[in-house]
């Protein structure tokens, strides 16, 4: 049996193979070149992961993560693409990018339902769908109703909005952006959306802070989501993290991985890598604005 041809290439070889997507994908960034059709594309999205949680079909693999949704018209439709690629996995996170449409986070003129990620101003973007629905999956168990979440550079506020519906009146889903024109506009999309009672009666809230001192008021969270890359894991994230906790964080500069922390019960931490991906880096308001 050892001698058997394989059918996949190493996970070595996979690691590899995704670093040089990287790279590639640094390159196009940085470098002066003329790509118009990548203007939003590059400021953050995944980069292929060509093997996740085994030896599924590579070509399957990469399908998922470069799906466009070009023909997608309504936000169900998303939902129901994401899930028919194997992206979104329970009902509860189904529900969740149900009930809040995303066409309400988007800037005017953009198409809200395609699955990639877009520009908002300000040297900020607003996720890619899969990577909203990646992150959900992850945190679902810790979005429980009754839990407090944290969304760390809350942007449009889309997510903070699908922690709200999922944690419910009686949990407290908390938005951190230190843009404060994004926290007002925000604050107007959420109105607009399903999670405006929520909003409303003060169990959803949207702040304007440093989002790498977290939001000490409403400490310590279930969940915590960074929506920016670290170059290292912040100490006070994980101070307000809750034992039992879960927090979903991408972190690196060229290359860059989103990790899980875990805090156990005895508040010892466990980390691992989930995937590769590209995303904006985490800093001060005074360095974004000065790299808009």
């Amino acid at each position: 049996m050892d001698n058997l041809p394989q059918p996949y290439p190493t996970l070595k070889f996979q690691g590899i193979l995704v670093r040089v997507v990287c790279v590639v994908y640094f390159m196009l960034v940085y470098f002066p070149w003329s790509m118009q059709t990548f203007d939003y594309e590059i400021q953050r999205h995944t980069c292929p992961s060509v093997l996740i949680n085994g030896p599924t079909s590579e070509a399957v693999k990469l399908n998922k993560r470069f799906w466009t949704g070009s023909g997608i018209g309504t936000n169900k439709e998303m939902v129901d693409s994401l899930h028919n690629y194997g992206v979104i996995r329970s009902k509860k996170v189904s529900e969740a990018m149900e009930s809040i449409d995303r066409g309400f986070f988007v800037p005017d003129g953009t198409p809200p339902y395609v699955d990639t990620p877009m520009p908002i101003g300000y040297n900020a973007t607003i996720s890619a769908p899969h990577m909203h629905a990646t992150c959900l999956q992850l945190l679902e168990k810790h979005l429980q109703p009754g839990m407090h979440a944290l969304d760390v550079g809350s942007g449009t506020g889309y997510l903070t909005a699908c922690f709200a519906m999922m944690v419910g009146p009686e949990g407290r889903a908390v938005g951190v952006e230190h843009i404060p024109e994004l926290v007002v506009s925000s604050m107007e999309n959420i109105k607009k959306s399903a999670a405006a009672p929520l909003l409303k009666e003060g169990s959803l809230s949207v702040h304007v802070g440093d989002g790498r001192q977290g939001w000490a008021q409403c400490a310590p969270y279930d969940a915590i989501h960074v929506g920016a890359a670290a170059a290292e894991i912040p100490p006070a994230l994980i101070e307000q993290l809750k034992p039992g906790g879960r927090m979903v964080i991408p972190v690196g500069s060229v290359f860059q991985d989103l990790k899980v922390v875990d805090k156990d019960a005895d508040g010892s931490v466990n980390i691992h890598d989930e995937t590769s991906v590209r995303y904006v880096p985490l800093t001060s308001r005074e360095a974004q604005l000065r790299d808009n």
